[in-house]
């Protein structure tokens, strides 16, 4: 097969479907093997994002269009409709013909028998674009909104008990969109403002975040590896939403914290910034492999006060040995429904029992850190999902069979967080009001007897 942006990203998709790995690893090595240049290493990386973020559009399509019905359709036919459909409705830049002759020009290759078939679908698409029918928003909102801006039903019908309809409509609409690329200084190297200087000269142009007071959303195309600022640990990539979490636990210099569920280390290793560098950061993980993660974010930041071990938090914390924390993060492991726009091939391996499932998990973890939070220390727990399954009735849950523990409003200890402050003092952040990742967080203080 001729090694071209299109045949890369429907190799790439291809194997995202058989062996469910992610988009962003696999986009990397294709990309670091070099075959790829110029307009195309850009033009690759959109196909397969793309593709993905609009899947559940372009299969509405695809039903519409095709005189096969699309569970019929064999999978790398039904992959090349999508990366032509995704040219024709969503790349303004790609002439209709191109994407067409090139994607016929693929399925020649990849599946030659169904090259005819691919060439009609993707004609009479384009002919027929103003008359593909959609859900009626107002019998069926859930459907058009998730047949419109391409997501799970389940997962919208979700969006649209807690927000209504507008809202959905709009938190649907960003879900679908890149998310924006954000940044952390490190407070050891340098403020955001001698960062964002920094970068200039690196021909890298960034705004201030709204909200975190060391965030930077970098607005130009950029390269990390090949960044000398990012080799010296100038800074570390983390979104705002998470930033914020992070500065809730407030750490002081010469505190022990305690962070349960670490890996890939932003939180852990703002963590350790926030207190100076200075008293002990115990990171924790049941997978071994990803604590090495953690260590290698820490040496190029030049953190020294993090150390790592492998725990299972979902049980007892019998390696601990009665040990008692100042501070405890826990970073449970949960849906991941507030950040779908960064990983979009995994809202489609999500399943509508998943926050329950991770709700007993997550209740079970916050069981576990209690008693190694000293009394009058504080502990955040915080997530990436929007779901109140996993958020607040995970909280109140614990707290009914946790008396010595009370809830702590955010805004009380961080007025920048007033605009996203539950009735309950809890922190919520939404993509479509925030401009971030969909994040919770819970500041939880243990009670002195």
């Amino acid at each position: 097969m001729t090694h071209t942006a299109r045949s890369s990203a429907f190799t790439t998709l291809l194997r995202i479907e058989k062996e469910r790995s992610y988009a962003d690893i696999l986009i990397d090595r294709e990309l670091r093997e070099g075959r790829l240049t110029g307009p195309d290493r850009g033009l690759y990386t959109e196909l397969v994002y793309g593709t993905l973020r609009r899947q559940g559009t372009l299969d509405h399509i695809i039903a519409h269009v095709s005189t096969t019905p699309l569970a019929k359709l064999e999978r790398a036919v039904v992959l090349l409709l999508r990366l032509g459909l995704y040219q024709i409705f969503f790349l303004d830049r790609v002439p209709v013909s191109a994407a067409v002759n090139e994607t016929v020009n693929l399925a020649k290759q990849a599946a030659p028998r169904a090259a005819g078939f691919i060439n009609a679908v993707l004609r009479s698409a384009d002919r027929g674009r103003d008359r593909i029918p959609y859900p009626d928003p107002e019998r069926e909102p859930a459907a058009y909104l998730a047949a419109r801006h391409s997501h799970p039903e389940w997962i919208v019908a979700g969006w649209l008990a807690q927000l209504g309809y507008g809202e959905a409509e709009m938190l649907a609409e960003v879900m679908a969109a890149p998310p924006p690329f954000t940044i952390r200084a490190n407070r050891l190297k340098n403020s955001r403002e001698e960062l964002a200087k920094l970068l200039e000269e690196e021909g890298v142009t960034t705004l201030p975040c709204r909200y975190g007071p060391d965030g930077l959303v970098i607005t130009s195309p950029v390269s990390l590896p090949n960044m000398a600022s990012f080799s010296a640990g100038r800074f570390a990539v983390q979104d705002e939403a998470s930033q914020l979490a992070t500065l809730l636990l407030a750490p002081e210099p010469g505190e022990s914290i305690l962070d349960l569920c670490a890996a890939p280390g932003g939180k852990a290793t703002y963590l350790a910034e926030l207190a100076g560098n200075r008293g002990t950061l115990l990171a924790c993980d049941r997978q071994s492999r990803k604590l090495e993660q953690i260590r290698e974010a820490a040496t190029r930041l030049g953190i020294t006060t993090i150390t790592t071990i492998t725990l299972d938090a979902t049980k007892p914390l019998d390696g601990l040995e009665g040990e008692q924390f100042d501070r405890i993060l826990v970073d449970a492991p949960c849906s991941g429904l507030g950040v779908i726009h960064r990983n979009p091939e995994g809202k489609w391996w999500k399943e509508p029992t998943d926050p329950a499932r991770l709700a007993l998990t997550q209740l079970a973890i916050l069981g576990n850190a209690a008693p190694r939070l000293k009394p009058g220390g504080v502990l955040v727990y915080s997530t990436c999902s929007t779901s109140r399954e996993e958020n607040e009735e995970v909280v109140e849950k614990f707290l009914t069979g946790h008396g010595d523990f009370v809830v702590e409003p955010v805004s009380a200890h961080f007025p920048r967080v007033a605009d996203m402050e539950s009735d309950r003092g809890f922190f919520r952040s939404w993509p479509h009001r925030h401009g971030m990742d969909g994040f919770f967080a819970a500041r939880l203080r243990k009670n002195i007897p």
